[in-house]
Order: structure tokens, then C-alpha cells, then sequence
């Protein structure tokens, strides 16, 4: 593509996994890494998680209304570093969870985001329809809380089933018949998909965007490792390019090539692709991160639409 990224889509980047000490929201690093992101002119968006100390959040919520970055707010690691369920069928547990999650999307509103996102949890799978039925009852109350505060969207993110998270979201045809079932009820849900979970999922580009088409809402970008014995086997998200790792700038050149496709991008609607690049073991973040723009900015240079 001649023409720049930018009238197309927001990039943007997760700061939660590019500074992965920050994720359980206790870090005395957060103020300083989103300060990294806000100066780093190349971002126009960013999406960030639970920040405990109310303090750092406030001046953190200053830092970001002066950046002009879009701020998006990712509820997984509130379920990740704390094992709650949504879809669980102990419905003691399932309330946890929405409260913890409600918790989160007051936080969105606080922090000015302008999507709330969260994954399934783990399922029995011959118990699969039941979970599917908690699941469904959970983003109910989510959309509804999130709607009685303003206009936010509540956002699924599809996972992987059966390799390293086991999500029940899931493979792409189930993924599209619960966001089916809950678009008839709703309209502030949606889907969030991410290139880094395709090879998870055992599918191609195409069979993991095709099916869900209508209800994207989000998009991040990444890589994957799904060789077993290999380091960073599994959802760990490295940088493109890792060793014996599944996407680099082919993989992403086509993932926008569908994204077209399909009219989740076109000219002037920008919204936003996000990084999930997460260091592996001692690799420095800032780095990690200047190599995913260059893959970014030549999957873009390479990137021809029929």
C-alpha cells in the first residue's frame, strides 16, 4: 500500500504484554511504561488493564488525556492472575467473576475507554452447552451494566480450546454462534480476534475471520509458537519472526489483506490493530517493540489489494 497506515487504522500496542510486570496492576513500573507508549508517536492507540493504587491510576488517566492515544481496556488479566471463571457452573464463582469484571468496566469508564475486553474460561467439554448458557449469562449482565454507564462496548476475546488457555471461546464457529446469539439481544457486544491466536486454534487466516466477520469489534496482532518443546510454546505471544514461530510479515500482510476483505478495515474508518507482543524471558520490551513496527510497517508496504 502506497497510502499510510494511519487513514486506514490506529496502530496501537498492549501495554500490559509489551511490560508484562505490569499485569497483575501493582507494578511501580505502570506510570512509567505508559509514559513510554504516550511519547512514542507511532501509537495511536493503547490498551491497558487494572491499576490498583488509585493514585497511580488518576495520574495516569492525566497522563493519557494530554497523549491523544484511543484507550482501550483489556479485563483478561483480572481473570488471569486471579483464576476467576465466567462460564463456570458454580454459580457462586460465576458471580465473582462478573463482579470482578463489573469492577474492571467501572475502571474502563474511569480510565475514558472506549471498549471494555475479556476472555471465556476453561469448560468441561462434555458439559460444553452448559458452559455456553453461564457464558451467555454473564455478558448479559456485563452489556447491561456497561450500558446503564454509557456507551461503552463489552468485548470477547476468541482464545484458544484446547492448547494452552482452553477457552471456551473457542474455535471460529462457535465464536460466531454465541456472538449471534447475543448480537439478538444486545447490541453492545462484540468480538475481539487476534492473529497470535489463529495457529492456536488449528485454523488458517481466513477460517478464523470468515465466520465471525460480522461481529469483529477489535483486532490484535501477534505471533505464536505451537511446536511443543519449543520455548515459548503456546500462548506467550512473541515477537514476530521468534524462532520455529508461526507469524511474521507474510502471515500479518495477509491477516490485513482479509481484514479488507471482510470491511473490518477501509479507508477512513480507523480502528484499531493493536500489538500483542509480550518480551520473551530476558528480551528488552523497547526493542521488542521496534521490531513489531518494522514488521507492521513492511507487512503495509507489501500489502496489495485486488
Amino acid at each position: 500500500m502506497k497510502e499510510s497506515m494511519l487513514q486506514y487504522f490506529k496502530p496501537g500496542i498492549i501495554h500490559f504484554m509489551a511490560f508484562p510486570n505490569t499485569m497483575k496492576g501493582d507494578s511501580p513500573d505502570i506510570e512509567e511504561t505508559v509514559a513510554a507508549i504516550a511519547r512514542d508517536a507511532y501509537f495511536h492507540a493503547v490498551e491497558i488493564t487494572w491499576i490498583q493504587d488509585p493514585a497511580v491510576r488518576e495520574r495516569v488517566r492525566h497522563l493519557l488525556e494530554q497523549s491523544g492515544l484511543t484507550v482501550g481496556y483489556g479485563g483478561q488479566p483480572r481473570l488471569l492472575t486471579t483464576g476467576d471463571n465466567p462460564n463456570t457452573l458454580e454459580e457462586p464463582l460465576r458471580l465473582a467473576a462478573v463482579e470482578n469484571l463489573k469492577a474492571g468496566i467501572d475502571e474502563a469508564y474511569e480510565m475514558n475507554a472506549c471498549a471494555f475486553a475479556f476472555l471465556s474460561g476453561k469448560y468441561d467439554s462434555e458439559r460444553l452447552e452448559e458452559h455456553f448458557e453461564a457464558l451467555k449469562k454473564t455478558v448479559r449482565e456485563l452489556c447491561g451494566y456497561a450500558k446503564s454507564k454509557g456507551d461503552m462496548p463489552v468485548l470477547l476475546e476468541v482464545f484458544d480450546y484446547d492448547m494452552d488457555k482452553k477457552s471456551l471461546i473457542g474455535p471460529a464457529p462457535l465464536a460466531a454462534r454465541f456472538a449471534r446469539e447475543m448480537a439478538q439481544e444486545t447490541d453492545n457486544f462484540g468480538l475481539l480476534v487476534d492473529l497470535s491466536h489463529v495457529p492456536l486454534l488449528h485454523e488458517s487466516i481466513r477460517e478464523s475471520l470468515l465466520p465471525v466477520k460480522e461481529y469483529i469489534r477489535h483486532v490484535h496482532i501477534g505471533n505464536a509458537v505451537i511446536q511443543e518443546g519449543c520455548e515459548a510454546f503456546g500462548d506467550a505471544h512473541p515477537r514476530f519472526g521468534f524462532p520455529n514461530s508461526e507469524n511474521s510479515v507474510e502471515e500479518l500482510t495477509e491477516f490485513l489483506k482479509v481484514l479488507f476483505e471482510i470491511g473490518y478495515l477501509g479507508k477512513g474508518k480507523r480502528p484499531i490493530i493493536s500489538f500483542e507482543v509480550k518480551p520473551w524471558k530476558d528480551e528488552d520490551p523497547l526493542t521488542v517493540i521496534a521490531s513489531s513496527k518494522r514488521c507492521l510497517d513492511l507487512a503495509w508496504s507489501r500489502l496489495e489489494l485486488d
